[in-house]
């Protein structure tokens, strides 16, 4: 059994929810911290505890940020 409050566990349910959808390019940043009634620096924190990427790009995605980065480099 979990060893929480009904209300602690609500809240963690929340929260792995949230990352999980976020995680997976269902919803957005803001939309997920909303969702786990957290403020987004806070949700940021929480993904990285659990280890869910901030970043959530694609590959082609990546390889359009590369270029553009390397565009301005010139």
């Amino acid at each position: 059994m979990l060893k929480m409050s009904d209300a602690a566990f609500v809240d963690e349910l929340r929260f792995m929810a949230a990352a999980k959808l976020y995680e997976l390019g269902r919803v957005s940043l803001g939309k997920a911290a909303n969702l786990a009634a957290l403020q987004k620096v806070e949700f940021l924190y929480r993904l990285a505890q659990i280890g869910v990427p901030a970043i959530n790009l694609q590959d082609e995605e990546i390889e359009a940020e590369i270029q553009a980065a390397r565009e301005l480099a010139a």
